[in-house]
Order: structure tokens, then sequence, then C-alpha cells
């Protein structure tokens, strides 16, 4: 069963949507739906259905502003809209089609046979990730699996000086190659990072240990091999100290 969310302004569009879908019962469902975009936003931000069915015009933001501001996408996305020449750009946008208003019978239900498709996909995808990590996890404790942009990265633990928190998104500082963004906070990051290598030193840092060149006591911080210096917190100093 495909779980849709529906974001729209106008109430009757997303009743009439609703209605439409509601014809495939057997096929989707639809979970929530929403009139305020910066409520489907928090909702989305925190919540992964399989579809979504987002309106293009908007007064306070326009469906892609929308997208912009989601901070995961891994379900499909539906256009909907009232006129044509958004097309080309909802493509750009990655959406896996696009659907006039008023919405046809015929048009919509090719739209769930692309759905069905695009979340097959991803589950075999999640299948593949889960194994993989697995695998590092259990047999090679030197290395870490990440997902980035769609891309599965193998990262050596040695390679890592620190991980920084950026509210929903955690930033990896290597060594020699450049940084690597992910949407994962910083204890879901925590949690992946074996505790014999890295400790949380701050509420917005995990160091590697291996990879500090000093602690200066005096001031609270230490300094990476890197030279970047990172504060210590004065509740985790004493089990830092531990550790070193």
């Amino acid at each position: 069963m495909i779980k849709a969310v529906i974001v729209d302004d106008e109430p009757k569009a997303i009743q009439s949507l609703s209605w439409e879908l509601s014809n495939f019962s057997n096929d989707i469902e639809v979970v929530e739906t929403f009139s305020n975009p910066e409520e489907a936003i928090l909702y989305l931000n925190s919540n992964t259905p399989d579809c979504l069915f987002l309106d293009i015009q908007m007064p306070t933001m326009d469906g892609f502003q929308f997208l912009e501001r989601l901070s995961k996408k891994e379900f499909a996305v539906v256009i909907t809209t009232a006129y044509d020449e958004y097309a080309i750009k909802a493509l750009k946008h990655e959406a896996i089609d696009y659907l006039l208003k008023p919405i046809d019978s015929d048009d919509l239900d090719a739209t769930i046979q692309k759905i069905k498709k695009h979340s097959f996909r991803m589950l075999n995808v999640s299948k593949i990730e889960e194994v993989l990590t697995n695998f590092n996890g259990k047999f090679d404790k030197q290395r870490i699996t990440i997902n980035s942009d769609g891309k599965l990265i193998f990262l050596n633990i040695d390679d890592i000086l620190y991980v920084e928190s950026d509210g929903n998104y955690s930033t990896i500082i290597l060594q020699d190659a450049p940084k690597i963004v992910i949407t994962k906070k910083l204890k879901e990051v925590d949690e992946i990072l074996p505790k014999h290598y890295f400790f949380r030193i701050h509420n917005s840092y995990i160091v590697n240990l291996n990879k500090i060149k000093e602690f200066i006591k005096s001031e609270g911080y230490v300094v990476m091999q890197s030279n970047h210096k990172i504060p210590v917190a004065r509740q985790r100093k004493s089990d830092f100290l531990e550790k070193l």
C-alpha cells in the first residue's frame, strides 16, 4: 500500500484529489493533507511517505521553493497544477510525474504505476544499504558506510578527523578529502561510529581520539591534527579524560 501526502493551498483541490485517489484504494492511501506548506515541511522532515502530491502555485511559496526546504526527499514527487508551463522545471526537480488539473483518472492511474515502480526501486536500494551497513559494522571495524547525496560512501575511520552538527545535518571532516554533508543528526552519527575511536566531546562535535594533537586544559578545547580547535563541554570533560 502506497502512503501518500497531498499539499495544496486550496482545500477543494485537496478534497478533489483525495476523492480521485479513493478510486484506487487498493493501491494508495492518503495519510496526511496540508493546505499550509510550512506545516507540511515540518511533517515531511520527520516522516517519510511513499509519495507527495504537490501543488505548484501556492501564495506563500511555490512548489519548487517548497521542495528546496525539505531536508530529505526519499519519496516520489508528483507535481499537480492547472498550468502546463511547469513541466520541464518539474522534471529538473526530479518529480516522477506531472498531473494537470482537473486530474484525469487514466492519467492518475499511470502515475500510480510510476509511484509503485519508484517505491519498489527505493525498497531494493534500502535493502542493499542495510546489508552493506551491517557487513561493515560486523566484519570491518576500520570502515563505516555513509549514505550521502544518493550514494553509499565507504569511509576508513582513520580518515575522519571529526564530525560537526548542523541541525538535522552533520558534516564529516576528513583528513585529506573534501568534507561530506549527510542528512543525519549528530546523535545518529554517534551511534554509527565505533566508541573505541570516537567520542562526543560536545553537543555539536564528535572527534576521532587518534587525531587529537593537543588538549588545552586552561581554555577547554582540543587541537586536532588539522589545527582545528574543538571545544570540550564541561559536563563531558571527565569522561573525555578517561578516554585519553
